[in-house]
């Protein structure tokens, strides 16, 4: 059901709630003066997404346990860990084990990776069947060691929110983060604002939104003036975007956790979202802050042609506050009674506060038996793994007026009636379309006794599938595949209970010869001797001329290579640097090896020098004596002298 324009009127404190009577006599969401129409965040249920969760061996630029453990660098276990509760991994395709003991019913203790694409497809599939409209990816300091990593994470919600339908918007937090003021601006121009391009990202008024977390904040760690703050939000007003403001609880009186002299900064924000967590953690709580905070924040936003978006939380799992979702719930009421434009949910996937959405351990059977971790019948009421997935579904349809304005959950904890019935399996796959490294399908909707929510496609190769890719359209292209190729694949439906229907029927195709104007190395996987700061090899095949590899300062020789998938004849290779006339001419020095296996090179095109020149396009093409077949190919650079390093922001690969 869409959300037409409401007009919100603010409860009284003293009145209680304020709504109006339907059809039924029941109680309706109370309305109010909302400063803007229903967009992809006003009028609609958004959810922090930290996508911040690695693992040894996921392919991770970070290469380590990121937010799992407190040494990245080893296994999470009882003695090393950064989480508060266990997360129910039985829908992840890829887990990777730790060094806790097994679960409580005996299988091994294994974590998901935020880095595997289907992850990111899992939590957005979770979203579109429990009706969460937006996800604000976190995004800290991209400057340092975690700035590879999180740019993959940004393409990678990219692709999952196109997939299933949902909005997304960049979120950042800047929190430690000494030259923001600066560098918060190259990264929008540089790297984020082209994500604003997808159909996907969310649009408020007409405009990209974009949040800022952290200003005001009365702590170390936001020691950013004033001025400095109204700066960046004057910035990326004028960049044309429709800002958020991540703020104290305080905001509003300039007290307490926030700094005196900010209301201006915050007045600048088109809308304002307070930070909760840690500030309640029982219905108490809750009812004390839609008193001192809630309703005068809503007026103060209403008189000021603000946007408000306060935030809900499910409540610390560790610490026993959810009491199976009356904690939650009353948020909810308190919120739709008081007339915000928005909820933010704090927050989808943050094991570490315990404060998350996502499917979570039910019982002490899906807990490491060492961990010391509760699960979520804590407090003895059973509660499935999706429950506050489901829970948040419906407070978002109290907020939009789909269901009467209430203090008395409708959420069960679990389901009475669970559906074992999996979806008829897709019919009429075809192929549409094939290229030297993409494959076209489409095929006819399966039909479910509740509904089918996704389909994922299958690679199959004998008796083994492997899953390439999710949707929950009727088609989706393949990419990254060899030329010349066969190739077989198949699709299977899944519904809301994770049922999976049997395959459809197969389909096998070729993919096309290599083409001297197919770029065979486009977001190929690579790899390299170094890379400095946040220039990591990926950068090389990702389309984008803003972004480079750039190698170890001072250290020649070093390489980069990309992976073409197979055995591919190679005959030309296309190298660039960023086409900004900032980019002065310069020579490097460079030739080329090939190797079948990635073990053994062998060189196919001696040293030399190649010039790169601004006023041209800054490329320069390197031509291999003859067609070369090898699928590794890598370009050793042993002199640059425009920088004391090897620099390149697309590595094309071309066929004969």
């Amino acid at each position: 059901m869409g959300v037409t324009r409401r007009v919100f009127l603010r409860a009284a404190v003293a009145a209680g709630a304020v709504g109006t009577v339907g059809a039924t006599g029941t109680v309706l969401a109370p309305a109010a003066a909302a400063a803007s129409a229903p967009g992809d965040v006003v009028g609609k249920i958004t959810v922090g997404y930290q996508g911040w969760f690695a693992c040894a061996g996921d392919g991770a630029p970070i290469n380590g346990w990121w937010h799992w453990s407190q040494d990245w660098g080893q296994a999470p276990s009882p003695t090393n860990t950064n989480i508060k509760c266990w997360p129910d991994v039985r829908d992840y395709t890829s887990t990777y084990q730790t060094s806790y003991a097994a679960l409580g019913n005996g299988q091994p203790a294994r974590l998901f990776s935020s880095y595997d694409q289907q992850t990111v497809n899992t939590h957005f599939l979770w979203m579109l069947q429990n009706g969460i409209d937006t996800a604000a990816l976190q995004r800290f300091n991209p400057t340092g060691g975690e700035g590879p990593t999180r740019d993959a994470m940004a393409t990678k919600v990219r692709s999952a929110a196109e997939a299933y339908g949902r909005k997304f918007y960049i979120m950042y937090d800047v929190s430690n983060w000494t030259n923001m003021q600066s560098e918060i601006k190259t990264d929008w121009t540089n790297k984020m604002a082209a994500h604003t391009a997808s159909s996907a990202y969310a649009k408020q008024n007409g405009k990209p939104v974009v949040c800022i977390w952290g200003f005001g904040f009365n702590d170390p760690n936001h020691p950013f003036t004033a001025d400095a703050c109204l700066d960046v939000v004057n910035w990326f007003k004028g960049q044309g975007c429709y800002v958020i403001g991540g703020v104290p609880r305080e905001w509003r009186t300039g007290t307490g956790g926030s700094r005196a002299g900010f209301l201006g900064v915050y007045h600048a924000f088109n809308m304002i979202s307070p930070w909760m967590v840690g500030a309640i953690g029982n219905t108490t709580d809750a009812d004390n802050a839609y008193t001192t905070y809630t309703v005068p924040d809503q007026a103060d936003c209403n008189a000021n042609g603000i946007d408000f978006q306060p935030c809900v939380l499910p409540g610390d799992v560790s610490a026993r506050q959810r009491v199976h979702g009356d904690f939650m719930w009353r948020q909810f009421y308190n919120m739709v009674r008081a007339g915000v434009q928005g909820i933010y949910i704090s927050m989808f996937d943050e094991y570490n506060e315990g404060n998350q959405i996502a499917k979570t351990a039910e019982t002490q059977a899906w807990v490491p038996t060492n961990s010391g971790f509760l699960a979520l019948d804590e407090d003895g009421t059973a509660c499935s793994a999706d429950y506050y997935l489901r829970l948040t579904g419906d407070g978002g349809r109290m907020l939009k007026g789909q269901i009467a304005l209430t203090a008395t959950r409708p959420t069960q904890p679990v389901l009475t009636t669970a559906d074992t019935t999996a979806p008829a399996a897709p019919g009429g796959l075809t192929v549409t379309g094939h290229t030297g490294s993409s494959v076209s399908l489409a095929w006819n909707a399966a039909t479910d006794n509740v509904g089918v929510t996704g389909y994922r496609i299958l690679r199959v190769s004998g008796s083994t599938s492997t899953q390439v890719g999710t949707t929950g359209a009727t088609s989706f292209t393949v990419t990254g595949l060899a030329a010349s190729t066969a190739y077989t694949f198949a699709v299977v439906a899944l519904d809301a209970a994770a049922n999976v229907s049997q395959p459809s029927n197969q389909v096998t195709v070729t993919t096309d010869p290599p083409s001297g104007t197919t770029n065979l190395a486009l977001r190929r996987p690579t790899s390299e001797s170094s890379h400095t700061q946040v220039y990591g090899s990926s950068n090389a095949t990702d389309g984008d001329t803003s972004t480079y590899w750039e190698s170890a300062n001072n250290a020649f020789p070093q390489w980069v290579q990309v992976d073409l998938g197979a055995g591919t004849g190679v005959k030309r290779i296309v190298l660039a640097l960023p086409p900004s006339a900032a980019w002065a001419t310069r020579t490097q020095t460079i030739s080329v090896q090939g190797s079948t296996d990635g073990g053994t090179f062998t060189q196919l095109l001696a040293s030399a020098g190649y010039t790169f020149d601004p006023a041209t396009g800054n490329t320069a093409t390197l031509t291999l004596p003859a067609t070369a077949t090898t699928r590794y190919l890598r370009l050793t650079f042993t002199a640059n002298n425009g920088w004391p390093a090897g620099q390149v922001s697309e590595f094309q690969v071309f066929g004969a």
